[in-house]
């Protein structure tokens, strides 16, 4: 890496923790005024400071089986340590919080593809699920200008084909981030789009090919049957194919997009998560109670409008930014 290189990959990252800093100010806020509230007046923490302490993380969304988890952890600490002070319980709680998302991994699934030379034969295909207004086409876009910005060459499919609005939006986006789109139109078979989409990865080079689905069907069985057919067709072109199924879910939901999380992973192997709008929510605290619940690690999170705003997530930076003050 040049010299060059270097001040402007640091630039980035400053604007990145920036921009991650500004996304999850609402629910910083919300976090330390309750955790204020919690050790007002007390010098140790002892049980009704955990007592307000659980009702602060569920309060975040966090979810009542990760507090649950959160407040164990704390209490074997505070039961060895035998003092702990109220000034402690911010860093301790950083520590149980970030150990809690070790799941969590920088280097696999789609984002090993951002450190892959070049392509090795075939594309990775990404299969994109989660219901209607989660943001879901739009993480597509901002996905795609990440991996055409790193040099990597994207093919995008629209295979939600139930709303013209979706398939029209895939195809602005394809246009914005200079990336080819295959569609065939409104009420087309969805795993026809997905077949052609990945035979246009393999016949260009691609690195990456993008498979958005539909939103919302009449039923879990509908779902499941779309869903695995569109797998079926895939994997004629590249056994093995969605090599990730991304769910996205909107941050700001709260235990809401849980409850999608929950569905989705019956109705289909969700292998990641993608977590929208958490710049315009308190509830930021759901990205650590749905990952550590349902043991799927979160590879990216939205902080915000910008193409560049849907970040990477790495559980330190993310845990290190919600406590910073």
């Amino acid at each position: 890496m040049g010299l060059f290189d270097f001040f402007k990959k640091d630039k980035e990252n400053k604007e990145q923790q920036q921009a991650l800093d500004e996304g999850l100010q609402k629910t910083k806020t919300s976090f330390f005024d309750q955790l204020s509230k919690a050790v007002a007046g007390r010098s140790t923490v002892d049980e009704a400071v955990l007592d307000d302490l659980e009702t602060m993380l569920v309060h975040a969304d966090v979810g009542i089986d990760t507090t649950v988890k959160v407040i164990e952890r704390i209490e074997k600490r505070v039961a060895r340590d035998k003092y702990v002070s109220t000034s402690d319980l911010d860093r301790i709680l950083r520590e149980e919080i970030v150990e809690l998302l070790d799941a969590n991994s920088s280097a696999t699934g789609s984002r090993a593809i951002l450190d892959r030379p070049d392509s090795p034969g075939s594309p990775f295909v990404i299969m994109v699920v989660g219901v209607n207004g989660v943001g879901k086409t739009t993480t597509i876009g901002k996905l795609a200008h990440r991996f055409h910005s790193a040099g990597k060459k994207v093919v995008l499919g629209a295979a939600d084909t139930f709303r013209a609005a979706a398939v029209d939006q895939l195809i602005i986006w394809g246009e914005r981030v200079g990336v080819p789109v295959i569609s065939h139109g409104m009420n087309t078979d969805p795993a026809a789009v997905a077949y052609d989409a990945v035979q246009k990865g393999v016949e260009m080079g691609a690195d990456v090919v993008i498979i958005d689905t539909a939103g919302r069907l009449h039923n879990k069985v509908n779902l499941m049957n779309e869903l695995s057919k569109i797998k079926r067709v895939m994997q004629k072109v590249i056994p093995g194919a969605p090599h990730e199924v991304l769910l996205v879910l909107d941050g700001s939901t709260g235990q809401n997009a849980f409850l999608q999380a929950q569905e989705f992973t019956k109705a289909t192997e969700v292998s990641a998560l993608a977590i929208t709008k958490l710049d315009g929510t308190a509830k930021g605290g759901v990205v650590i109670g749905i990952s550590a619940q349902l043991q799927v690690p979160v590879r990216y999170i939205g902080v915000g409008e910008k193409m560049t705003d849907l970040q990477l997530f790495d559980r330190t930076t993310f845990v290190n930014s919600l406590f910073k003050k």
